[in-house]
């Protein structure tokens, strides 16, 4: 659940009925503890308290472990005895969005079924509901934890010698946990929006908006920078040069590290539809397979599940480490990335050199309907003779948005003008027979 604080989904009435349904929703056997945490939104203070206010009315005790990354919830939730975690932030939205997301008593996400229990007994007129002011919640200190947890990643911090880097914790859920724990592990630390207000969180730093990071990085000579998102599951990495490498570039060269060590369960790296057709020749080099599922990291994790795989992620910095945690987590990734570092004694551009990227070009079209593709004769012909075209070297995803009314066209291929050339052609196609 996703949107305008105080708007509705996520207005306090609305926000005490899940409260209430959360808890009914739980599996049989199910402890009646729940765990919240938030990001550093004004609006996380009422929207746990609202919540609370549901659960506790349903013979729930509710923990708060106050400003957290989304990561710390999980493994909380999974490891303190719990029936569910709840997480409060909108993520990389802007300060006004808030959002609530669950993770079930094994640190893992609801299921679409436990989604729409929750969602039908949210919808049931008849909920009984507690009214009156919520009051505060109780909170204890966890996040140690959470920190002790993450430092068995990096078992030998010394071997990178002295380390400079610099960090951009969006004004957000890492703004004290990240340069605490990297000094703890003997680094010297930089830190950019680390300053939260409740309201400046995400706003021109962190992970959407790398460019400052990437300037300081380069300038003052860091040896790398890593910028995390507002609630800390992301993280988007700079090298010393002050280039920006994304997770497709993290996923290699993690993958062929925790291959030489034998951590690579499966011997394959679960991405999404977007991720560049550069990764999949990079890992088919090392022998090892590419299983592409859809956009979100929800799915890498249920595929990741699924095949009994370590290692999952998205080009946005989503990055799952399954022997640590089933969710995306920028500070676990941050230290696998420096535990690559510090055994094969390379440099992080060095590492990600190893990913060589295609040209990628994304068109959007709006369209009024969505219509199955094969059935418009112009728009079919014209994907055909595009796919014959790339003929094994580029790749052609058509995919509509499951949020917006678009039309969603990726090509990948040797040459830019030519793959943008080829996706004006799909999309005139699609804009003359379904715009």
């Amino acid at each position: 659940m996703r949107g305008k604080a105080g708007v509705p989904p996520l207005d306090p009435a609305t926000v005490r009925r899940l409260g209430v349904a959360l808890v009914r929703a739980l599996p049989a056997g199910a402890p009646r503890r729940l765990l919240t945490g938030r990001d550093t939104r004004a609006s996380g203070v009422w929207i746990e308290r609202e919540l609370a206010c549901g659960a506790a009315s349903q013979g729930a005790d509710v923990v708060s472990a106050g400003v957290i990354p989304t990561p710390g919830v999980a493994y909380l939730a999974r490891t303190g005895g719990f029936g569910a975690g709840v997480m409060i932030s909108a993520s990389h939205n802007p300060f006004e969005d808030n959002g609530i997301k669950v993770f079930s008593g094994g640190g893992e996400k609801f299921t679409e079924d436990l989604e729409r229990q929750v969602e039908a007994i949210v919808a049931d007129r008849g909920l009984p509901v507690p009214a009156g002011e919520a009051p505060a919640v109780g909170s204890a200190a966890l996040v140690g934890a959470y920190e002790d947890h993450l430092r068995k990643v990096l078992p030998e911090p010394g071997r990178l010698g002295r380390l400079r880097m610099a960090i951009d914790c969006a004004n957000g859920a890492t703004s004290e946990v990240a340069p605490r724990l990297l000094a703890r592990l003997g680094f010297e630390v930089d830190c950019l929006g680390c300053r939260p207000d409740g309201r400046n969180i995400n706003l021109d730093c962190g992970s959407t908006h790398p460019e400052r990071l990437a300037a300081r990085v380069a300038a003052d000579g860091f040896r790398l920078g890593v910028a995390f998102d507002g609630d800390g599951d992301r993280a988007i990495f700079v090298d010393h040069t002050g280039r920006v490498l994304d997770g497709d570039a993290i996923l290699l060269l993690c993958a062929a590290q925790m291959q030489a060590e034998g951590r690579l369960r499966g011997n394959a790296v679960v991405a999404t539809v977007m991720s560049n057709l550069g990764l999949e020749l990079g890992l088919r080099a090392l022998g090892i397979d590419l299983i592409r599922c859809k956009v979100g990291d929800k799915y890498v994790m249920e595929e990741m599940l699924k095949r009994g795989l370590s290692l999952g992620g998205e080009q946005s910095g989503h990055i799952i480490f399954s022997d640590y945690l089933f969710t995306g987590d920028g500070l676990c990734t941050t230290l696998n990335v420096l535990r690559t570092m510090a055994v094969t004694g390379r440099e992080l551009a060095d590492l990600a050199s190893a990913l060589v990227t295609y040209p990628q070009v994304l068109i959007n079209v709006p369209v009024q309907a969505r219509v199955d593709l094969a059935t418009v004769p112009a728009v079919k012909a014209v994907m055909t003779r595009v796919t014959g075209q790339l003929d094994g070297t580029g790749r052609l995803l058509v995919r509509y948005s499951g949020t917006e009314p678009l039309l969603r066209i990726m090509l990948e291929g040797r040459d830019r003008a030519e793959i943008q050339h080829w996706g004006e052609e799909i999309a005139a196609a699609v804009r003359e027979h379904l715009g």
